[in-house]
């Protein structure tokens, strides 16, 4: 009889566990979602996901535009993040790419409110970059780097390299040239 209430006791507990269905992303909508008909404009994808922390994200757009965001919380403070990215160009010449995002955070240490934009340009042998955000009530900070590599010969290549950085008063240059040969 005490087996009975040890197999019964077990059953329960066993029944009693809470079952999470692990999210599962859908690459793909069905057709009849996208469109209903030839005449209409196809809808816009949208992704919101949820990831191992916790934190709710949000990625929609199109080709050339995307609004991006995220939820979530660490310990007592509850953070938001959203930005706005643009494609200007992508073609042969090269792609350059604008962003403009701006975040909160709520703490019982204090508030603070972010914003700031990005231009970014690449091309076959070249890339570049400016960040410039700002901390409501706070510093200034810049960011912008530029390189480039360039064949020399069959198996050669140069590459050069610049970053300036610059936070309030504070400045940060770098530098770098190489040359690599492969044998």
């Amino acid at each position: 009889m005490q087996s009975l209430y040890i197999f019964a006791g077990i059953l329960v507990a066993v029944a009693a566990q809470e079952y999470i269905q692990p999210y599962i992303m859908v690459d793909r909508y069905p057709d009849w979602y996208i469109s209903r008909s030839q005449n209409e404009h196809l809808r816009l994808r949208r992704q919101l996901s949820v990831n191992k922390n916790g934190d709710v994200t949000l990625a929609h757009g199109s080709p050339n535009d995307k609004v991006f965001g995220t939820l979530g919380s660490r310990g007592e403070s509850a953070f938001g993040k959203l930005g706005y990215q643009h494609n200007f160009i992508n073609d042969d010449r090269g792609k350059l790419t604008g962003t403009a995002y701006g975040s909160r955070v709520l703490s019982p240490y204090g508030n603070s409110n972010h914003l700031g934009g990005r231009v970014d340009w690449a091309s076959k042998h070249t890339s570049a970059s400016l960040d410039v955000s700002r901390q409501m009530h706070g510093p200034t900070a810049i960011q912008a780097a530029a390189g480039g590599k360039w064949p020399v010969g069959r198996n050669g290549e140069i590459s050069a390299q610049g970053t300036y950085d610059r936070i309030g008063r504070m400045q940060d240059y770098g530098g770098r040239l190489g040359y690599t040969y492969r044998f």
